[in-house]
């Protein structure tokens, strides 16, 4: 079960009860796309509860273990994920799922427990949304970058429905244009954790620049 929970007085931070996890070998940031190849029993199940429910699951960073569960190895993720909305699932045989999902609101894990046939939920509490901060003049190149990116890719044969982004795209604001370079750059995984718990969209979208200049992306 998920369940809100908000304050009488004054508002208080969203929280969900029982919320399941997908422990994955990569960051989901807010608004990104996720595909996954569900195969195993325990998400499986998670993934056909939160369709017919309507319900969100969360996206955490693995720091030990695997994303297929094996004896005797420990499985142990980063304490921020972002919740997962299930936009398109298909089931083209017996066991296998393929879904797609977009991420929504960042969260940070309270306390966690794993269930007796492997799956982990946990209590989490929200964490704002970033505020819409506009790209400034110095960072305006990580925008036009992207932009160049967007249009190279729509004009491929496949056309947009291959594009690894999801409109709007909002090319004036620093929080969705650091996110989605986290997302495109061959980044480590714990560098890209780091970035996705940065509350400053701003100071995600400097250090972004920085690893733009390094590679010759942007000059």
């Amino acid at each position: 079960m998920i369940a809100a929970a908000t304050g009488i007085a004054v508002p208080a931070v969203l929280t969900l009860q029982s919320l399941p996890l997908f422990p994955l070998s990569a960051v989901l940031f807010p608004d990104g796309l996720l595909t996954l190849r569900v195969f195993e029993v325990r998400y499986l199940d998670m993934i056909a509860k939160c369709r017919k429910a309507g319900a969100p699951f969360g996206v955490v960073s693995l720091t030990e273990g695997g994303e297929v569960r094996r004896p005797g190895v420990q499985e142990a993720f980063a304490q921020v994920g972002t919740l997962a909305s299930i936009e398109e699932l298909e089931q083209p045989q017996p066991g296998l799922m393929l879904v797609r999902a977009v991420g929504a609101q960042r969260f940070r894990i309270r306390s966690s427990e794993q269930l007796k046939h492997g799956l982990w939920v946990a209590d989490v509490e929200s964490i704002a949304p970033d505020l819409p901060v506009p790209v400034p003049g110095d960072l305006q190149p990580a925008a036009d970058a992207l932009e160049r990116l967007i249009q190279s890719l729509q004009l491929r044969p496949e056309g947009g429905g291959a594009l690894p982004l999801k409109p709007p795209f909002r090319l004036d604001d620093c929080g969705w244009v650091a996110n989605r370079w986290c997302e495109l750059l061959p980044l480590p995984v714990t560098l890209k954790q780091r970035l996705m718990e940065l509350d400053n969209p701003l100071v995600r979208l400097e250090l972004v620049s920085d690893v733009l200049t390094r590679t010759g992306i942007m000059t």
